[in-house]
């Protein structure tokens, strides 16, 4: 986490969200002293009076996704600890020119490929190479001309038209790359100046994620959800790169685990296919998960994490997949999976097993001793909120250590409480 800031950093600020969406949003927490849109990144710097307010609004949003007229967005706290005027006056970096420019395009409300934005931009000039990407802000592409001239005389025409009447808003930056790297030429990407390329091996990602971090792109369907919840860029110690999608659970505790407990803990991180618990290590387990991407996250994530008083080991299984059978547990089609809905908002709650749980779908007349009773074999509750999110009924539980927080999740996810079944994640709040 960045340190605390009076200012503010907002992503995924659609050209649709106004100033005052944004006012709206931060209000309640305090005085908002001055508000920046960087319109050309699709972000937002807002500084509220002091540093309580803007951590109180990070912790607020930390549970709740903030969104504006449909639209999700991210908060973080800002590297900055004050806007000066300078950052209110040039709205972000300066454009320099450069034969490379990054394309954002709004309201798409039909497919652009590469044969499209070819056809649009060829007419200023030799383009050499094109490159098209998901991010945050939406659908963008990275387009190399032979000479900056051209790629000058491209944005001047170009920059707010429409593509096709009344949709495919074009917003054109100059991009800070040198060369653009095609390794296919497809529909999502071509080297015009080399088309003896390959079309790609299926399933793979066309290209690493261009954009803030120069990370390379999880080999996953859920690319655009990853894109928006960790804004263009992978969680530190995340490579995106790893395509096994079975891990080995070791040093489990064998009396008290069992599949549907595996399941409750790893379907943190991702879609579960099938669990196997081995009859000949009873202390093993095989857990397939979704994709490569999700089976990284729940071996980083979960390496360590101590459960029913046993310190689990998580590692990649040389079993590409687990393998139907009597004694395999099958979840691919389970309603449970929590990836099928709000794949951005779960991959943005990823994180270690924490204190504190967060409890919802609750019921909506549940009281603080009831959920203390259907939890507290699990540990010693230290301090516990009910709130009301959207209508509905939610709760935060801090227990007196993590290991007691992962026993009551893995034990009661999922359970009934007075006639509602209840869905546990771990919280990244520090306190209640």
């Amino acid at each position: 986490m960045t340190e605390p800031s009076k200012v503010i950093h907002v992503r995924n600020v659609g050209h649709e969200i106004s100033e005052p969406d944004l006012l709206q949003l931060f209000q309640p927490f305090g005085v908002i002293n001055k508000l920046v849109m960087l319109r050309a990144k699709n972000q937002a710097l807002l500084q509220m009076q002091d540093v309580p307010s803007a951590v109180s609004a990070m912790q607020f949003y930390a549970n709740v996704q903030p969104s504006i007229r449909g639209r999700n967005v991210y908060v973080q706290f800002s590297s900055h600890q004050e806007l000066t005027t300078m950052e209110q006056s040039t709205q972000g970096r300066a454009d320099e020119p450069n034969r490379i420019l990054l394309v954002t395009i709004h309201h798409m409300l039909y497919p652009i490929t590469v044969e499209v934005l070819h056809q649009v931009f060829s007419p200023h000039g030799y383009v050499e190479k094109v490159v098209t990407f998901q991010k945050s802000a939406g659908f963008q592409a990275l387009i190399q001309f032979q000479s900056r001239q051209s790629a000058v005389a491209a944005r001047n025409s170009l920059q707010g038209r429409n593509i096709y009447d009344g949709c495919c808003q074009l917003d054109i930056q100059f991009s800070n790359l040198e060369e653009l790297q095609v390794n296919y030429n497809n529909e999502r990407s071509r080297d015009f100046t080399n088309p003896s390329l390959p079309s790609e091996h299926k399933g793979r990602p066309s290209q690493p994620g261009y954009g803030d971090a120069g990370v390379g792109y999880p080999q996953t369907n859920n690319a655009a959800a990853i894109a928006a919840a960790f804004g263009g860029g992978l969680p530190p110690g995340i490579s995106g790169t790893n395509d096994r999608c079975t891990v080995l659970a070791s040093n489990l505790n064998p009396d008290r685990i069992d599949e549907d407990k595996l399941f409750n803990l790893f379907s943190l991180y991702g879609n579960i296919v099938r669990i196997k618990l081995l009859r000949n290590k009873p202390d093993h387990a095989l857990v397939q998960m979704g994709d490569g991407f999700q089976a990284e996250l729940a071996v980083h994530f979960l390496k360590g994490a101590t459960l029913f008083g046993k310190r689990l080991e998580v590692n990649y299984s040389k079993h590409p997949n687990i393998t139907m059978g009597a004694e395999t547990h099958e979840y691919v089609n389970s309603n449970l999976n929590r990836f099928n809905r709000n794949a951005a908002k779960n991959y943005r709650y990823c994180c270690s097993p924490t204190k504190m749980i967060h409890l919802s779908t609750l019921p909506q007349d549940v009281t603080e001793e009831e959920i203390i009773s259907h939890l507290e074999e699990h540990g010693s509750i230290v301090n516990t909120k009910v709130f009301e999110m959207n209508g509905k009924k939610q709760a935060l539980v801090l227990f007196e250590s993590e290991e007691q927080a992962t026993e009551a999740l893995v034990c009661k996810h999922a359970t009934t409480l007075a006639d509602s079944m209840i869905r546990i994640s771990f919280s990244q709040l520090q306190a209640i």
